[in-house]
């Protein structure tokens, strides 16, 4: 990838602003779920805690990792996305993000539902960052399915 794809890529202000500043960067030590993911290939990392309120809705988040600009931007996003959301809202959300990884524009609803997520649609112009856009919400969806429900 050439320098200037990159200045491309990296031109969106928000992901650039969510690699250099991840939110909810916090440990949850008592968080109901914990899903972490890696790629061994180019050593990104993301580390999340969820805590659950009694209503069954993500009342915290933590998100910890390493890597690519991309990996953490998206890491960062999702953690914001999903405060306030039942894991069913989740699931859809990561359906959602992920049909939009493989190149299926989203319908204003839909791009309403994904906000900040959208601006990764910059992602697709290269092909070989998507899984970087994608271990985050890999490693959330594995520890949902491994959480107690």
């Amino acid at each position: 990838m050439a320098p200037d794809d990159l200045d491309e890529l990296f031109g969106d202000d928000l992901i650039l602003d969510h690699r250099r500043h991840p939110r909810n960067p916090e440990h949850i030590d008592d968080a109901a779920i914990i899903a972490d993911g890696a790629n061994p290939f180019c050593g990104d990392e993301v580390h999340f805690q969820i805590a659950i309120d009694e209503g069954g809705r993500v009342s915290d988040t933590g998100f910890q990792g390493v890597g690519c600009a991309i990996n953490q931007a998206s890491g960062s996003m999702l953690s914001e996305a999903i405060k306030g959301k039942t894991l069913g809202e989740i699931r859809e959300l990561h359906d959602l993000f992920s049909g939009l990884m493989k190149g299926r524009m989203p319908n204003k609803e839909q791009a309403a539902v994904l906000g900040d997520l959208a601006s990764l649609t910059a992602v697709l112009a290269f092909p070989i960052r998507i899984k970087c856009a994608l271990l985050p919400w890999s490693a959330l969806e594995d520890g949902i399915t491994a959480s107690p429900k």
